[in-house]
């Protein structure tokens, strides 16, 4: 009876021994990994100094305020990021724009959803020979970017600035889409990359942000800026996953730690007026 009572009390022993391992690795560990070690990896392009000290900030204020572990990893050029996100190799990218997103998901069935807004930065019209917009003569020469994306983008400044009007209901926009023309501006379509070198050759020139300032580009030359209004909207960049996992509450987080004033200010101290927050702007 004795020998029963204290095989029994060992079985009871065994079994409670049991129950509190297996409530560790239930409860202990697995709260430890949700909430503490939470790892989101964010694929960038060519990342800067600068946008590298805008992580930093992103990845404390991670850390500090939702336990995620933030980490970027690099890619050298725009037609990786997505591809890596689609097979898993990053849990976010923040590299492109709407209208980048809306081309690179319909020419590869899709697959990748924006979650949250980061910046724009404003394109502007440059000119070596006049000093504001109203100077430019009838009969002026600007030149723009030939490539899709681009030109649009180009073309709607040019309308925004009161030189052309464009064809009604249109997001992506040719030459052909110009509808109205009152001074007669001849458009000349050259490689992104040669806008700010054929500039002592025309009258003005709407250069991307990427080739103004290498080509040493300032306010000085500057006669007009892209305004941030709903034709300017989907140029906006932003913070994109994977279809399916857009609710993902660790994802939505890094959203908000991205979303400071912390990173306001390090777009001012490194970009000044040329990038401008996204997020809580209002597009008219």
């Amino acid at each position: 009876m004795r020998k029963r009572r204290r095989r029994n009390t060992i079985i009871w022993t065994i079994i409670a021994l049991v129950i509190v391992v297996a409530g560790w690795f239930s409860f202990g560990s697995g709260l430890n990994v949700g909430s503490k070690n939470k790892v989101v990896t964010v694929g960038v392009v060519g990342e800067s100094k600068q946008e590298e000290a805008i992580w930093k900030t992103v990845a404390k204020r991670g850390k500090e305020k939702y336990g995620i572990t933030l980490q970027t990893k690099n890619f050298t050029d725009y037609n990786q990021p997505n591809k890596a996100l689609k097979s898993g190799d990053v849990d976010l990218n923040a590299f492109q724009h709407y209208a980048f997103l809306k081309a690179w998901n319909k020419a590869n069935h899709g697959g990748v959803v924006p979650i949250g807004k980061t910046y724009i930065a404003p394109i502007r019209l440059y000119s070596k020979k006049y000093h504001k917009l109203s100077d430019l003569p009838d009969g002026a020469t600007i030149a723009v970017p030939n490539d899709a994306t681009n030109e649009s983008r180009a073309l709607f400044v040019l309308k925004n600035a009161g030189l052309i009007t464009l064809r009604k209901g249109k997001t992506l926009v040719t030459v052909a889409d110009v509808v109205k023309n009152p001074q007669n501006i001849k458009i000349k379509e050259v490689n992104a990359e040669q806008t700010s070198r054929v500039l002592n050759s025309v009258d003005a020139a709407v250069v991307n942000n990427d080739y103004a300032g290498p080509a040493g580009l300032t306010d000085k030359q500057t006669i007009y800026i892209e305004p941030v209004n709903k034709d300017s909207e989907q140029w906006i960049n932003i913070i994109c996953a994977k279809k399916g996992q857009e609710n993902n509450k660790d994802y939505q987080d890094v959203v908000k730690a991205y979303q400071t004033e912390a990173v306001k200010k390090l777009y001012h101290k490194f970009y000044g007026k040329s990038q401008v927050a996204a997020w809580d702007i209002k597009l008219k």
